[in-house]
């Protein structure tokens, strides 16, 4: 809370509280009882008449809590201390889980956060459509650890605060700020680079061009490992060197960013391409590591299953393939039926796209770029029409496609979202156009953190 320099705080009472507000005040200490989740997988409190949303905090559990923001409806806070724990609660597997935002959910059994994740879409479904699937399907799950195949590290240099001079910070956000998380190791990242980890460290530190390298990419294919340095200014020689040799040594691919894009340095066979297998389909996937893939293979495996099987594909279908990136869907259910037509805002990525449908020789497959905000159905491509559709949208759902595809008439829609909140939303706008909820789960995509990833079939009633 913030006070003009001319006029004195408030005086506190001695709960805390500033006298004529009643508000707790930020830094506060609080002992509550925790009742439920928020959608953001935070626990709930009651104090003082009003919500209290606290981080680390699970339904069951009396904790000690630290005010960190007071709001007029709600405040914000952090458990200190787990007096009474839920049987839930587990100790988190990695050393910097209390710090590091990359994974806020560590404390909770894995059995436990995919419950919780269920229990947001579901409702959130009844909350903003007054929809419930007619089948829930089960949680498409997976190795909890080890499973994430991209990340970014952030660099900085920082003083510390007992003095002298700046030293290097390696590692994710911190919960809640723009700071960064010093790490040693990241056990959702696979342990052959997470051991990695320090070396790299000490690598960036005998740059000469340190202070000049903003972050560094990994990209995990199946069948390589890829470095992208993000550099400011061009490296020296001798840096140039040292990245190589590392590169070799531990048999990475290195790409050098000085600009908007990375190429390949090591080891100089041209290609410029990662790549990952859905056996089940017989189809690989080739990417740069900069393209946005499904950074966890094995539900990604699952999760293409389950769309297929949706789908209900036959061989007679033509199907729409709506934000189709570089053909994660769009090459599986080709396999299936008579033709794909996978449409994607990114034009980089329909080119890749369609270098992946030749390199698999599927040549029932269109790649298409278009605006999918606007009205597409009268596109050359849409022509004949779509007997199934699949949607797999940004966090912000797809409510211009939603309110476009009714002219397809489609009898089957795939909806894999990464937002319930937005899935709900657009499950009320495909409901007001004749389609029925059938069937809905979630999938733990991001073990750990609180995204919540779900996938629903919607059927022409």
């Amino acid at each position: 809370m913030r006070f003009k320099k001319s006029s004195p705080p408030p005086k506190r009472n001695r709960s805390g509280t500033d006298r004529g507000t009643g508000r707790p005040h930020p830094q506060e200490m609080l002992e509550v009882d925790i009742e439920q989740l928020s959608h953001e997988v935070r626990g709930i409190a009651r104090h003082r008449g009003k919500t209290l949303f606290v981080d680390n905090a699970l339904p069951g559990e009396k904790v000690k809590a630290r005010i960190t923001a007071s709001r007029a409806k709600f405040d914000e806070a952090v458990a200190t201390e787990i007096l009474e724990p839920a049987p839930i609660r587990q100790a988190p597997p990695c050393p910097h889980a209390a710090e590091c935002g990359g994974c806020s959910l560590q404390h909770m059994a894995p059995t436990a956060q995919i419950e919780a994740k269920q229990h947001i879409l579901l409702d959130q479904l009844q909350r903003f459509a007054s929809a419930a699937p007619a089948e829930i399907l089960p949680p498409l799950t997976g190795p909890d650890l080890g499973y994430r195949s991209k990340a970014r590290l952030g660099l900085r240099y920082v003083k510390p605060k007992t003095g002298g001079r700046p030293e290097l910070v390696f590692g994710f956000r911190e919960k809640g700020s723009n700071n960064l998380t010093d790490i040693s190791q990241c056990l959702v990242l696979p342990e052959a680079f997470s051991t990695l980890i320090p070396e790299l460290k000490q690598l960036v530190k005998r740059c000469n061009t340190r202070r000049h390298i903003s972050h560094i990419e990994v990209a995990i294919g199946e069948d390589a490992t890829a470095l992208v340095v993000r550099h400011l200014q061009p490296l020296t020689d001798d840096d140039h060197s040292l990245w190589l040799g590392f590169a070799r040594d531990h048999g990475l691919q290195l790409y050098l960013q000085p600009g908007e894009e990375a190429h390949k340095a090591w080891p100089e066979d041209g290609a410029e391409r990662l790549a990952y297998a859905l056996p089940e389909f017989g189809v690989t996937l080739q990417f740069h590591p900069q393209d946005f893939i499904q950074v966890n293979f094995d539900i990604n495996r699952k999760m293409v299953h389950t769309a297929v099987e949706l789908l209900d594909l036959q061989p007679e279908d033509r199907v729409l393939d709506l934000f189709c990136g570089l053909g994660n869907f769009t090459l599986p259910i080709a396999t299936r039926a008579r033709e794909v037509v996978g449409v994607e805002g990114i034009l980089e990525l329909t080119r890749r796209g369609q270098e992946n449908a030749a390199a698999n020789g599927l040549n029932n497959i269109q790649f298409q770029a278009a605006d999918l905000t606007a009205d597409f159905t009268r596109s050359p491509w849409a022509r004949g029409g779509f007997d199934k559709i699949l949607l797999d949208p940004p966090r912000t759902g797809a409510l211009e496609v939603v309110r476009n595809i009714g002219h397809f008439n489609a009898s089957r829609i795939v909806y894999v979202s990464c937002n319930p909140a937005t899935l709900a939303r657009d499950t009320a706008e495909l409901i007001q156009r004749g389609y029925r909820l059938s069937k809905a789960g979630v999938m733990d995509m991001f073990p750990h953190t609180t995204h919540v990833e779900s996938i629903a079939l919607f059927e022409r009633q």
